[in-house]
């Protein structure tokens, strides 16, 4: 058996990188989006990561915020070792107090009254040059986002005062001569206004980091990778859904090595109406690729009955979805012995984004796993541990999923499956609060077909980012007719965002809502409610399971 290796592009390798290290923040990932929307390639990793451990060395380094004091008994820290390397280091929110409290801990405590929401920030122009830096081109007052309980009570030493609101005196430090900063607010949220323009003074002015992260460089670059780590012979088999994702990443596989990609689509009896027969059509028929359909619906039914915990079914399905793909590997194998085509399958594609490992992988310290994707923290142990027939290949990891909407545009995918919604890899299985079984898919495969064609002719399909109809098993009274009927209920749900780390729920036309909601209750027997959640992300997550 193969040695397990996940293949991940490494950008870090190639283009001016800044580093965020994560505190446990709920907004940690939206700096990176922010970076990157200024053309500054950044990547996260846990805050306990050892700079010893990298093979790489970044221009600058971001210390997120965090639900911790630093004084807690076990709070959170870094290794010393980051300011050793002379690099730029800006500390938000937790990142902030952290670094006045390692110069000394009387420097944080508690204070006197919350600061959470928006306030409006003093800038103090201190005449140094080094400190200056961070709010260079900005007025005298900003309007910004705060969230913090703790905040610096004294200046550390070395430090002068770059900033200051109403509560908090030391909302904004720099060192005086070191290129190291502090700032209470939070940058990355979107109602601080120009907290883009901050990072990118601390990015590009202070880190010194070239703006030159573009999906064409990617492409092309990811293109001559994938053929140096595949070689010349061996095969790819790849997972496909038909969403973006999966699409992108087979799309750019056929790119790279041609017919050696072999694009997999297992019928899990889990798919929307007619998915299996779009997919083909897109895949097969549209990208050229060569794919395969497995009928794994029986097996996944099988093992799925009876199952109501959502870890667990997000488990079973990882597990049963790597089966499939492993017999699938030997038949094809076998059949390229017999046309001397290419040699072994030696490789796994799956369309992995940022979010999902963001989502499933859970750090040492602060953070926590939120739940398993099916692709990522649902892999079974065998795939990632060395023990596994096929080694892993994920070209998208360190995407978001506007970037990888760009890579498709490139990729020259059309834009109406570039622009789709995306649909889980465990499939409606996660949109059922309740046991999985036929009967109850159809329920939500017919509920979801008519939300989703209505929300199509009604021209807001664009509008939101994801949209679908779950169920829940739990039975409400209804009438009908002068009859009394006992039915399941329908779960809505419609949101915007733009890197789904966050979401809100989409504001519809309330009539439109009330017509989707009748034809649901009078064309799906067996439903009697409808409820449109408007939960937003977080603190709900934009899958119900």
């Amino acid at each position: 058996m193969a040695d397990t290796t996940t293949a991940a592009a490494a950008p870090h390798n190639t283009f001016d990188t800044v580093l965020v290290l994560d505190f446990g923040s709920q907004t940690s990932h939206l700096i990176l989006r922010r970076l990157r929307s200024l053309n500054v390639y950044a990547e996260m990793l846990p805050c306990t990561t050892k700079l010893a451990e990298l093979d790489w060395t970044p221009v600058g380094i971001v210390l997120s915020g965090g639900p911790s004091s630093v004084y807690d008994e076990g709070a959170p820290g870094i290794d010393p070792a980051i300011f050793d390397l002379g690099i730029p280091i800006l500390g938000i929110c937790y990142g902030c107090q952290l670094l006045a409290w390692l110069i000394n801990d009387k420097n944080v405590a508690r204070g006197e009254a919350r600061e959470y929401g928006e306030t409006d920030l003093t800038i103090h122009k201190v005449g140094s040059a080094n400190a200056d830096r961070l709010f260079e081109g900005f007025d005298d007052t900003l309007h910004v986002f705060m969230s913090h309980f703790d905040k610096l009570m004294h200046l550390p030493e070395g430090f002068v005062t770059i900033a200051s609101t109403k509560n908090t005196a030391y909302a904004g430090i720099a060192h005086e001569s070191k290129p190291i900063f502090g700032i209470q607010l939070h940058p990355e949220i979107s109602h601080t206004s120009r907290g883009t323009d901050i990072l990118s003074n601390f990015a590009i002015k202070i880190c010194g980091a070239r703006a030159n992260w573009e999906m064409g460089n990617f492409t092309e670059k990811e293109i001559i990778r994938i053929r140096k780590l595949v070689g010349d012979n061996a095969q790819v088999i790849g997972a496909v859904s038909g969403g973006v994702d999966s699409t992108v990443a087979a799309r750019l596989m056929k790119e790279a090595i041609g017919d050696r990609f072999h694009a997999i689509l297992v019928d899990t009896g889990l798919m929307r109406l007619n998915e299996c027969q779009q997919v083909k059509e897109t895949l097969q028929e549209h990208l050229g690729i060569n794919l395969t359909i497995v009928d794994g619906s029986e097996l996944f039914f099988s093992r799925l009955a009876g199952v109501l915990e959502p870890e667990k079914k997000r488990k079973i399905i990882g597990e049963t979805f790597i089966d499939l793909f492993e017999k699938e590997a030997i038949r094809i194998e076998e059949e390229a012995k017999e046309t001397t085509r290419a040699g072994k399958v030696e490789w796994f594609l799956q369309g992995t984004l940022y979010a999902d490992l963001i989502e499933s992988l859970s750090f040492k310290g602060p953070s926590a796993t939120i739940k398993s994707h099916h692709n990522v923290g649902g892999l079974p142990a065998r795939m990632m541990n060395g023990q596994a027939q096929l080694k892993l290949i994920e070209p998208l990891r360190e995407l978001f999923k506007d970037e990888v909407r760009a890579f498709g545009r490139q990729l020259g995918i059309h834009e109406d499956l570039v622009m789709r919604h995306p649909f889980p890899g465990p499939g409606i299985a996660i949109r059922i609060l309740g046991e999985v079984n036929r009967e109850n898919v159809e329920l939500v495969r017919k509920a979801d077909h008519i939300f989703i064609s209505m929300i199509r002719e009604a021209g807001i399909y664009d509008q939101m980012s994801q949209a679908y109809a779950a169920l829940d098993t739990n039975r409400a009274v209804g009438v009908m007719g002068d009859s009394r009927v006992y039915g399941m209920i329908i779960i809505l749900r419609a949101v915007t965002s733009v890197d789904f780390m966050s979401a809100e729920p989409f504001e519809f036309p309330f009539q439109l809502l009330k017509n989707i909601c009748r034809r649901i209750v009078n064309e799906v027997d067996g439903i009697t409610r409808v409820v449109y959640d408007c939960t937003s992300k977080p603190p709900g997550t934009i899958e119900l399971e």
